[in-house]
C-alpha cells in the first residue's frame, strides 16, 4: 500500500522525462554551413514522444480501474516505455554515423533513462496491483435498480438530482398505470 503513490509518480515522471527528451535535438548537422537538427524520430524505429504518451495515458487509466484490467493497463506502460529504448539507439547511431558533420546531444540518454525508470514502475504496478487501493464504487452506475418514476413536474430538484445520481432520467415522461 504505502507503495503505490511513488510508483505511480515514478512511473508517470518517467514517462513525462521521456516525452519531453524524445522532442528535443537528439543530433546537430552541419550540412553546407547552415545548422540542421534531428529530432528523436525516424522511419525505422518506434517514436520515443509517442510511445511515452501512450505510457502516461496509460498511467491515468491505471488510476480509475480495478482488478485485472488496472493489471493490463499497467502492462501496456511496462510495453510503451521500454519499446522505445532500440530505436534511441538505432536512430542516434544512424544519424552519427552517416553524416560526417554531426554532434551528438544527451538528450538521447535522457530518454532512456525515463524509458527505463517508467517501464521500472510499470513492473511494480503489474506485481502489486492486487493489494493497492481502487477507486471506489460510488460513482459507478447502479446495476438493476427499480424505481417507481414521478412526472418531473412532481418532483422536487434533490429528487431529480437523486434520480441523476441513480442512472434515471427524471425527465422521461412515464405512462400513468391503468388499474387492472
Amino acid at each position: 500500500m504505502r507503495s503505490f503513490w511513488p510508483t505511480v509518480l515514478l512511473g508517470v515522471a518517467g514517462a513525462g522525462v521521456a516525452a519531453y527528451a524524445g522532442a528535443q535535438d537528439w543530433v546537430h548537422i552541419e550540412a553546407g554551413g547552415d545548422p540542421i537538427t534531428a529530432v528523436g524520430v525516424s522511419l525505422d524505429s518506434p517514436s520515443t514522444t509517442s510511445l511515452a504518451l501512450v505510457a502516461l495515458a496509460a498511467w491515468g487509466v491505471f488510476l480509475v480501474t480495478r482488478g485485472m484490467f488496472r493489471r493490463v493497463v499497467a502492462g501496456i506502460a511496462a510495453f510503451a516505455s521500454i519499446a522505445p529504448v532500440p530505436g534511441v539507439w538505432s536512430t542516434r547511431h544512424h544519424l552519427l554515423h552517416t553524416h560526417t558533420d554531426s554532434v551528438g546531444t544527451a538528450w538521447p540518454w535522457v530518454a532512456v533513462v525515463g524509458c527505463v525508470v517508467a517501464c521500472a514502475a510499470a513492473v511494480v504496478a503489474v506485481v502489486k496491483a492486487p493489494g493497492w487501493p481502487e477507486m471506489g464504487r460510488r460513482y459507478d452506475a447502479p446495476a438493476g435498480a427499480e424505481t417507481r418514476a414521478v412526472p418531473l413536474e412532481e418532483q422536487s430538484s434533490i429528487d431529480v438530482w437523486k434520480a441523476l445520481d441513480q442512472g434515471q432520467d427524471p425527465t422521461a415522461r412515464q405512462t400513468p398505470e391503468r388499474p387492472e
